[in-house]
Order: structure tokens, then C-alpha cells, then sequence
């Protein structure tokens, strides 16, 4: 598995997650709604933690830097 995701995509998607998190957490959102949330805020955070994508995979989209 290599590294697809640079740090500004990993950043954002962060940042995604904790608002999502935050919302749930202040019931802004809740039922099915909070739930489809949540689940993509933990993908996100697991993707942007592992630095891989497996949707940018195989299109052979990378958002990091390639190594010379």
C-alpha cells in the first residue's frame, strides 16, 4: 500500500472528521443522518491516518509528493 494522499488532503480530511464528530457530539445531526456521518468521518480519519486512499487508487490519483 503506498502513499496516495498528501498532507493537505490529509489535513482537510481531518479536519472533516473532528466537524463531524462535533456535530454528532452537539446533536446538531442525529438518527440515519448522524449515522452515514459518522461513518464517513471515520473513513476519513483512517484514510488521512494511513495516508492512502483506496479510491484514488485505481485511477492513479495521488495528492503527496512522488518521490525522486
Amino acid at each position: 500500500m503506498k502513499k496516495n494522499m498528501g498532507t493537505a488532503d490529509r489535513v482537510f480530511r481531518i479536519l472533516v472528521a473532528i466537524g463531524i464528530a462535533i456535530l454528532y457530539l452537539t446533536d446538531v445531526i442525529s438518527g440515519t443522518t448522524a449515522i452515514i456521518a459518522m461513518a464517513i468521518g471515520v473513513v476519513f480519519l483512517l484514510t488521512s491516518l494511513v495516508s492512502f486512499c483506496p479510491l484514488y487508487a485505481p485511477f492513479g490519483f495521488r495528492t503527496c509528493k512522488r518521490k525522486a
